[in-house]
């Protein structure tokens, strides 16, 4: 898709995006609450593998892409976005086995931030940036965590896909009409994970861990990677990038609510940061109105491209 230039961010997208966005991490939070059995009996990775193959397969059936709904860029963008959602997921399951979920999560984050210090050149958005970091850290407090190097690779390796997952998302929405790009993507990374969890996975289902991966594939990844989607539409990559240090923020509120775990005082200081940081991104953080997504036969028509100067 050839690049045009945007008129100036729209504030009310930027609203409506940022609401997007904070749905969908409190959809994951609250899959991520009600899934302990589930790991227990399938393992982290398989569980992951399992709600990939339900969300693909009802995407699938509902936005029943063809190959004629996508130009060459938009299904490489669609197949690239879900090999790092695969990576995602696996690398991220992997590493909380080895070390501590605040570390593993404070690790991960390293990937939305790069993405949001990269875009926050404009309005003021690099000092948000920093201070939604800073939050993070206070949230996590990784400093009490154990030192294994696996894992910390591990970790730095979903981070890093996890800001390909950014990146690739916006691209892949801008390229492709409706949700025919996630019914691309989310078969994809399906299938990626088979190769790891799959084979595996397969002998220990039973019809109620069938059932209930099909209630949580709902909650995670199929209701917040829509939700994304869109909300990158509305967002600049820089400003989501920051929005998603309000996950640790949600987190906690959860646990406070469903697990009793009351954060000390560092945890509270980062939640303001996180938060202050947020409410400053939906402010500053819109897209304008992104083009009509181009069909393959509008892609071959001629046209005058326009130098792009990227908002953050």
């Amino acid at each position: 898709m050839t690049p045009y230039k945007q008129a100036p961010p729209s504030r009310g997208g930027s609203r409506s995006g940022a609401a997007m966005a904070l749905a969908a991490m409190t959809s994951v939070q609250a899959g991520l609450a009600l899934s302990a059995a589930q790991f227990d009996r399938l393992g982290p990775v398989a569980a992951a593998w399992l709600r990939l193959v339900w969300a693909g397969l009802i995407l699938l059936v509902l936005a029943r892409p063809r190959r004629a709904d996508f130009t060459r860029a938009g299904l490489r963008a669609c197949l690239a976005l879900g090999v790092v959602t695969a990576g995602m997921m696996s690398l991220f399951m992997l590493a909380v086995a080895r070390i501590p979920l605040g570390t593993a999560s404070a690790l991960e984050y390293l990937g939305p931030l790069a993405v949001s210090l990269y875009g926050g050149r404009r309005a003021g958005l690099l000092r948000w940036s920093v201070l939604a970091g800073a939050g993070v850290l206070l949230l996590t407090e990784p400093w009490h965590g154990g030192t294994d190097l696996v894992g910390i690779a591990l970790a730095l390796g979903a981070g890093a896909c996890w800001a390909g997952y950014i990146v690739l998302t916006q691209h892949a929405g801008d390229q492709v009409e409706g949700l025919k790009g996630l019914a691309v993507s989310l078969p994809t990374a399906a299938l990626v994970t088979t190769v790891l969890a799959g084979p595996s996975a397969i002998g220990g289902l039973t019809p109620s861990l069938v059932l209930v991966g099909l209630l949580l594939a709902a909650l995670a990844p199929l209701l917040p990677f829509c939700l994304e989607l869109l909300a990158l539409r509305r967002l600049t990559t820089g400003a989501f990038g920051t929005l998603m240090s309000l996950e640790p923020a949600i987190a906690t509120a959860i646990g406070v609510v469903l697990l009793g775990q009351v954060p000390g005082p560092a945890g509270l200081v980062g939640v303001a940061c996180v938060v202050t940081a947020g409410v400053a991104v939906v402010r500053t953080g819109g897209r304008a109105p992104a083009e009509a997504p181009r069909t393959p036969a509008a892609a071959e028509e001629p046209t005058t491209p326009v130098p792009v100067h990227q908002a953050g």
